[in-house]
């Protein structure tokens, strides 16, 4: 059964039907994201793994999804968002099984890019699905709550993850963090069958571009694989030649879609009022959301001496924080400043060495996170029209993708080497690495007062 677009049913409540259901689906492959970064020193052991090899268990997955989301925003376009959400969601379920019963590192990392892969053909159908389903002021709300969704999976991986590796779910140990997708990724496609509806789409003339899909994924795999195994691997000499060939690839993607009556992304969506602006706020506020779980999550445990599930428990500061605060909307200055002074009073109290304080400088964090990532998302989209919300949801989704890899391996690189070696330190290290996380913040803040004034430019001139 497929309802009636609930965007034609006046104020009633199964309007609503449709928003929960998608966002159960972001938050899982957001999530995924962080949440085996828990796992990785259990899966090196278990599986016998190196180091370069477990380090595509991570970075594989985001590098899949990376690559793919413009195209995926495209595929939207031509075979409705419906279809694509529905295709993309049983190919991450059923990758996360194959993830779950890995029998070697190769078959995992194999799995993990499926996932990527699969997590990309969703996360812009979810975009172009809230912007058409849901008009006017419910367009913002349910912008929002798919920034709250999306921020709570991003500070959620450390805590969940701890959780499942402690509870140990039948012996399945590690296992665990990928299995848990099965259950609810079922019962997500079975309710998105059911009360997701076909949007209306106009396939005329369109076709996809099948040369423009090849350069934008190889010009994103050419920035994010050197990121990803380049700090691992110390930087040689192939690394710097993928980074190098970036540029060409991706001038001449542009220059493509300049040159096309039906380009694989339309680069009009850029001239929106405050996207460009939106998108350098959505990046380095992912970037600074990746940077800070990398560093604490090493900072905790070989710093401090907390296991898994005690470092997960001081995570839950920023969890708690970042979901009261989501609930008091339409704040985000002051959420760009708590997050600045969240990271700042983090940098003070570290060397206290007090997971208590430490907690604490991560709910101001957090909590400034929550007033701020809603409203942040809702602005950069809320402008765009929606013959071009599959074009916006794409690039959105690559710049929060591939910030994050940016702002996590800057932030990475920092640490590791203000830490030193032989025998690190790590309190400095991370307190180094802060200052960059801080920066990152700073300029987040100034953008967003920047948001504040075109947005209201925009309605004045409306």
């Amino acid at each position: 059964m497929v309802i009636a677009s609930p965007a034609v049913r006046g104020t009633s409540p199964v309007r609503w039907l449709p928003l929960p259901v998608v966002l159960v689906a972001v938050f899982v492959t957001t999530l995924d994201f962080f949440i085996a970064n828990v796992a990785i020193p259990a899966i090196r052991a278990d599986l016998a793994a190196g180091p370069a090899a477990t380090q595509l268990v991570f970075g594989g997955y985001g590098l899949a999804y990376a690559a793919g989301l413009i195209v995926s925003g495209r595929l939207g376009d031509l075979y409705g968002p419906r279809r694509v959400f529905l295709i993309g969601l049983a190919l991450f379920t059923l990758a996360s099984l194959a993830a779950g019963t890995a029998p070697g590192i190769l078959a995992l990392i194999v799995a993990r890019v499926v996932q990527g892969s699969a997590a990309a053909l969703l996360a812009p159908q979810v975009l172009t699905l809230i912007g058409a389903l849901y008009p006017g002021a419910h367009r913002a709300r349910a912008f929002g709550w798919y920034g709250t969704a999306t921020g709570l999976a991003g500070v959620s991986g450390q805590v969940v993850g701890g959780l499942l590796m402690a509870a140990d779910l039948g012996g399945l140990g590690w296992r665990a963090v990928f299995l848990i997708n099965l259950p609810i990724g079922a019962v997500a496609l079975v309710m998105a069958r059911s009360v997701l509806p076909e949007i209306p789409r106009d396939r005329h003339g369109r076709t996809l571009d099948l040369p423009g899909a090849v350069l934008v994924a190889a010009g994103l795999v050419a920035i994010v694989l050197p990121l990803v195994q380049g700090p691992e691997l110390g930087w040689p000499a192939w690394t710097w030649l993928l980074l190098g060939l970036a540029v060409p690839l991706l001038a001449a993607f542009v220059a493509r879609q300049r040159a096309l009556a039906q380009p694989l992304l339309d680069l009009r969506v850029f001239g929106e009022p405050g996207f460009a602006l939106g998108l350098v706020a959505v990046a380095l506020l992912f970037g600074g959301s990746a940077g800070l779980s990398f560093v604490l999550a090493i900072h905790l445990q070989d710093g401090l001496g907390l296991g898994p599930l005690a470092a997960g428990m001081v995570f839950t500061a920023l969890n708690a924080g970042f979901f009261v605060a989501s609930l008091r909307r339409g704040r985000p200055v002051a959420g760009a400043l708590a997050v600045v002074a969240g990271l700042a009073a983090l940098h003070q109290v570290l060397p206290t060495g007090s997971p208590y304080l430490v907690a604490g400088a991560l709910g101001l964090a957090g909590a400034g996170m929550g007033m701020l990532m809603a409203p942040l998302i809702s602005t950069v989209l809320a402008g765009v029209p929606r013959e071009r919300s599959g074009a916006a949801a794409g690039v959105l989704g690559t710049v929060q993708e591939t910030g994050g890899v940016l702002g996590g391996t800057l932030t990475g690189t920092v640490f590791l080497a203000a830490a030193g070696h032989g025998t690190p330190d790590w309190t400095s290290g991370a307190r180094t690495a802060l200052l960059v996380l801080v920066v990152f913040a700073v300029v987040v803040s100034v953008v967003v007062v920047r948001l504040k004034a075109v947005s209201s430019t925009a309605v004045e001139v409306k």
